[in-house]
């Protein structure tokens, strides 16, 4: 696949973006590194390791009171 780094400091942060990174590409977003054989949820964490993909903000649906 492609070079590896050091992955993020938080590995909350990392699980999450990675995550939420897999479900895009499932949804049908383009790659960002070399596919290959591999799945998407491995690909995400790829493009998370090499820092491709920074912090996904995902939307906070209001609370209703």
């Amino acid at each position: 696949m492609t070079e590896r780094k050091a992955p993020p400091s938080n590995r909350f942060e990392f699980v999450i973006t990675a995550g939420a990174r897999a479900r895009q590409l499932l949804a049908g977003s383009r790659p960002r590194v070399e596919v290959g054989d591999h799945k998407k949820t491995t690909v995400a964490k790829q493009e998370v390791m090499t820092r491709l993909v920074e912090k996904i903000e995902t939307p906070v649906p209001p609370v209703e009171q």
